[in-house]
């Protein structure tokens, strides 16, 4: 039979011939099952486009299978057994536009349950689907990477048999097994000891990718090297094949992909180990593990411990467990890129505010969005602490009214695909306002500080960010804080705020920014214990930017009365924060849900535990952005900063 597969464009492009982005080819989906039919809205056509879906039941206590569905085939595969393909029906329903459907087997959608799903959408220099049937002879079967692979999977389908796996870090006469914990093994037959093109792959005679009249399917995944062709201008890398060397030392090795990545496949090739799938929106953090295997029906096993630890450049390992650490082990990953690569084109696909009731309503999360969330502040109008999370830092969190090191709760949770938090608050009403990611207008980096002037981090904002909030983690320490509209806007990389403090701007002999203005790959620390202190002191910094019609990052003088501040929107601020700079002022805080009207509007604190205060008429809305009155938040001749979002 000969070889099958949809065509793809000749270029990594939309209909439209723009070039593609991670969101359009890759998706990790979490849901919880309803008992009967369900549809997944991921965004990544199937129908049109061919790919893969591969499903796990994740929760604690449920052993289930790995179904693997692809386009190529009416049928399933299970990830972790030998046996044959099954019929998708009842199962799998259709692939669709913009996602899938599920059938109503309790196996993937049983009432309750917890789900991860994982789409790879079929991409010239991403991901493949070939089907072909054995000729028990070596042979070559071409493919449509337009690049070539980085990963071989391939399995038969028509009868048992082991899932052979290629990796372009293992060499072409050694074969691993996806169902199985093995180490490396010796054999010249299954890849034919031929390294595959950009064009083919070869097999051998080996029952294992070859035996006659059997029906096999591969996947396979590309290797970017610099040649990527992704994102807005269409070079960017999105998906790396490697390895590693373990050290048996938490917080080591390091991994420089040039990307942060938010799904990783590891396995270790010297000794049995078994596979290990982790990605961002369970447990790719730096406090925590979700740990998922590919080859085992095991439910995830988790912990307080982090193995797969993001930074804006790669990972680094966060333990030292035999499976992806142990000293002088070999390891092989495959790692997709953090989406998305294109700035946001609406406010509310990056920004929603949500009010959670003293017993909530039932559900979750407490506090719902229209995209995964990535940072959450909760603060509530009878006053108290607030809640500063991150999706970086699992289940950690801060308060900017604080100095403290991060506290933990196992309710801080952001394994949603529509908000943040699964507890039931008991003071009320709370608000939680939510940020995601996104080039141009929002990022989070999380680095462990060295004590050396100079030193610098790197970010994924894409443009130079205009204000950033540092925190030590692990230790008490001021809320550092800066904003090019300081002293003026003059030099305000020698100037710095204090979140948690109501204090004027400051300089300060250690330079927290060490005299240099943030770029848009990096900023730069002094030696300061609130941002860069050695002996393994860790912290968390949150980049702000202005992007147009989304976000506006600014400085105004007061005039003593009424003035109009245009941030560039054409509906008006829904969140507001306001600072004055040359002499003291608190951090307030203003939205639509809790109202900006013509009337009193009511704010909030940062660096307090007060209370809501609902009499005073101190904003206004406008259109272009707001209005500011009165001597407090406008006195004549000073200095003001502000953060808003349309």
């Amino acid at each position: 039979m000969a070889t099958k597969k949809k065509m793809l464009q000749a270029a990594a492009g939309n209909a439209g011939g723009e070039a593609l982005d991670i969101t359009d080819v890759f998706s990790t989906y979490l849901y919880t099952g309803n008992g009967s039919t369900q549809t997944i809205t991921n965004d990544i056509d199937l129908a049109g486009e061919g790919g893969l879906v591969w499903v796990k039941n994740r929760g604690t206590g449920n052993a289930t299978w790995h179904y693997l569905f692809d386009t190529e085939r009416n049928a399933g595969l299970y990830s972790n057994s030998t046996s044959a393909e099954f019929s998708a029906t009842g199962f799998l329903n259709s692939f669709n536009s913009n996602g899938f459907e599920l059938g109503g087997t309790v196996l993937l959608t049983e009432s309750g349950k917890d789900f991860a799903s994982w789409t790879f959408r079929k991409a010239p220099k991403f991901f493949d689907v070939v089907t072909y049937t054995g000729t028990g002879s070596a042979r070559t079967i071409s493919h449509s990477l337009n690049t070539t692979p980085g990963l071989i999977i391939c399995k038969p389908t028509s009868g048992s048999g082991q899932w052979a796996v290629w990796h372009r870090s293992n060499g072409n006469n050694n074969v691993l097994y996806l169902n199985l914990n093995y180490s490396n093994s010796f054999s010249n037959t299954v890849w034919n000891n031929t390294a595959p093109t950009s064009t083919v792959f070869s097999v051998g005679a080996s029952a294992a990718g070859n035996e006659s009249g059997v029906e096999y399917v591969a996947y396979l995944f590309a290797h970017n090297d610099g040649d990527g062709e992704f994102g807005p201008d269409g070079d960017q890398d999105m998906i790396k094949c490697g390895s590693y060397t373990g050290t048996a030392t938490t917080g080591s090795p390091t991994i420089d992909l040039g990307f942060e990545p938010q799904f990783v496949l590891v396995k270790r090739t010297d000794s049995t180990g078994n596979w290990i799938i982790q990605d961002n929106m369970r447990s790719v953090n730096t406090t925590s593990t979700d740990m998922l295997f590919p080859n085992l029906s095991n439910a995830a096993t988790t912990g307080s411990y982090a193995t797969i630890v993001p930074t804006a450049t790669g990972f680094y390992i966060g333990d030292n467990g035999t499976n992806y650490n142990a000293s002088g082990g070999t390891y092989i990953y495959i790692a997709i890129r953090r989406g998305p690569l294109a700035p946001p084109e609406s406010a509310t696909e990056v920004f929603a505010i949500d009010t959670q009731g003293s017993t909530g309503d039932g559900q979750a999360p407490a506090f719902r969005s229209t995209f995964p969330v990535d940072t959450a502040f909760v603060k509530s109008t009878a006053g108290g602490g607030t809640t500063f999370a991150s999706r970086l830092t699992g289940t950690k969190y801060l308060r900017p009214e604080e100095t403290s090191a991060e506290y933990t709760n196992t309710q801080v949770v952001f394994d949603y695909m529509n908000g943040f938090r699964n507890s039931t608050i008991t003071f009320a009403p709370n608000h939680g306002y939510l940020w995601k990611r996104a080039p141009n207008y929002f990022d989070v980096v999380a680095y462990t500080g060295d004590g050396v002037a100079g030193r610098t981090v790197s970010h994924n904002l894409g443009v130079a960010p205009e204000m950033m909030w540092v925190k030590k983690r692990n230790n008490p320490g001021s809320w550092a804080v800066y904003h090019k509209g300081v002293n003026g806007g003059v030099n305000p990389e020698n100037y710095h705020l204090f979140l948690q403090s109501s204090s004027a701007e400051a300089t300060d002999s250690n330079y927290y920014w060490y005299q240099t203005a943030p770029t848009a790959t990096d900023f730069t620390l002094g030696i300061s214990a609130n941002v860069n202190q050695s002996s393994a002191n860790n912290y968390i910094a949150y980049l702000f930017a202005s992007l147009p019609g989304i976000s506006k990052v600014g400085s105004y003088t007061g005039n003593g009365s009424s003035q109009t501040i245009d941030c560039g929107f054409t509906s008006g601020a829904r969140f507001i924060l306001i600072k004055r700079t040359d002499s003291t002022g608190d951090w307030y805080v203003w939205d639509t849900e809790r109202g900006i009207v013509a009337g009193n509007d009511p704010y909030l604190e940062l660096n307090t535990t007060d209370a809501e205060v609902t009499s005073t008429d101190w904003v206004d809305p406008d259109n272009s952005g707001f209005i500011v009155n009165g001597t407090t938040i406008n006195a004549s001749g000073g200095e003001y900063i502000f953060y808003s979002v349309a």
